[in-house]
């Protein structure tokens, strides 16, 4: 039997995240989600999925702080990550992203959903 690939939705924005592990779980993903940095790390940590959204301003742990625990440790060191988020034109947040190991970069008001399931879906692919 095929395994379900696992994603990890990290989004402070509700509605988004809710819209997200709808799409997501419809097309037959097993989805956690969490809404701050530091549920997001812990449910990576104990779940291991095999893809990160991950959204840069959220409260308690940001983004890019998750992204670097993240890692810090032995398997999250590969783990693959897209960031979503609403910077745009910050060259520092997207170098910064791209410095550890996030494989893209995505301004959310620049993408539809379409082309987000198309990129996970290339990414998840490719890790067959």
């Amino acid at each position: 039997m095929k395994t379900k690939n696992k994603l990890l939705i990290v989004e402070d924005e509700k509605p988004l995240l809710g819209i997200l592990k709808e799409e997501f779980t419809k097309s037959g993903y097993k989805v956690y989600i969490a809404s701050d940095g530091q549920a997001g790390l812990k449910l990576a940590f104990n779940e291991k999925p095999d893809l990160i959204l991950l959204d840069l301003i959220m409260p308690k742990m940001d983004g890019m702080k998750m992204l670097k625990k993240l890692r810090e440790d032995k398997w999250g060191k590969n783990a693959p990550v897209l960031i979503l988020t609403n910077i745009e034109g910050n060259a520092k947040k997207t170098v910064e992203a791209l410095e550890n190991g996030v494989f893209e970069y995505i301004v959310k008001n620049r993408w539809t959903l379409e082309d987000l399931k198309k990129r996970v879906k290339e990414k998840l692919g490719a890790n067959k």
